[in-house]
């Protein structure tokens, strides 16, 4: 820190004296102390124009385009989420959200839509209430699923990029601390008393309602940029019952 501080010391002062340098000799040749102080006077009135300028737009400008690029990967980040995790969470939607078949169809992404369908579905998917059903035999596998996935998971969240993403952000650690919940519980599922499953109830909740939101927000994202990848997302995609990876004619 100390070197940095002498460093800056250093270079103001040969500004300062190859600026004081350029006005004796304008001086020595001229001889008009008033021109000098003249166009001194103006160029430092115009240096707050300058300031103003960059600080509120071309600052503004870099730091949005650096946001963007710094956004930009984190949906490489998200991508490799969803076909670590996210997908096979999605793949067991059905079997323990009750009226999973009310909004599959609302998030069926298809290959003829619109921003406008996107941005309809990412809103149906985070309003929509989910009627979760703890069965003892989907939470034992969803237990072991996680399990498997919390290093993973550890290393997404060590991702300092990550935060940047609010809303990933946020899925990141729901999923997780899902993972946590149900490790936790080492015993039968079945035995489980009402009130717990209800909590648990209360936690899938959560992650689905975030991770079916961020599968449309991402494959809306894939359309925009990366076509071919859009179309394995819309093959494969885990909400659509008819879903197939395999190209037909």
């Amino acid at each position: 820190m100390k070197k940095i501080f002498n460093w800056t010391v250093n270079i103001s002062l040969i500004f300062l004296a190859a600026s004081a340098l350029t006005y004796t000799i304008h001086y020595f040749i001229f001889h008009d102390v008033h021109h000098i102080f003249l166009y001194m006077i103006g160029d430092i009135g115009f240096l707050f124009i300058d300031v103003l300028l960059v600080v509120l737009f071309i600052e503004r400008i870099l730091s949005r385009r650096e946001k963007r690029a710094i956004l930009q990967k984190l949906n490489m980040v998200i991508g490799t989420f969803f076909s670590e995790v996210g997908v096979t969470m999605l793949s067991r939607f059905s079997g323990l959200v009750e009226n999973a078949e009310e909004i599959q169809e609302a998030l069926s992404v298809r290959p003829n839509w619109t921003d406008k369908d996107f941005k309809a579905a990412s809103k149906r998917a985070a309003s929509f209430v989910y009627n979760v059903r703890p069965d003892a035999g989907k939470l034992q596998e969803l237990r072991t699923f996680l399990h498997d996935k919390r290093d993973f998971l550890l290393r997404l969240l060590e991702n300092p990029n990550i935060l940047e993403h609010e809303n990933f952000t946020d899925l990141l650690w729901a999923v997780f601390h899902m993972g946590e919940e149900l490790q936790f519980r080492t015993g039968d599922f079945k035995k489980l008393p009402k009130s717990d499953l209800a909590h648990l109830a209360n936690d899938l909740k959560r992650a689905y309602s975030l991770i079916t939101k961020a599968w449309i927000d991402y494959t809306g994202h894939l359309k925009q940029n990366y076509p071919f990848l859009f179309s394995l997302a819309v093959r494969i995609n885990p909400l659509n019952i008819q879903a197939d990876p395999v190209v037909q004619e």
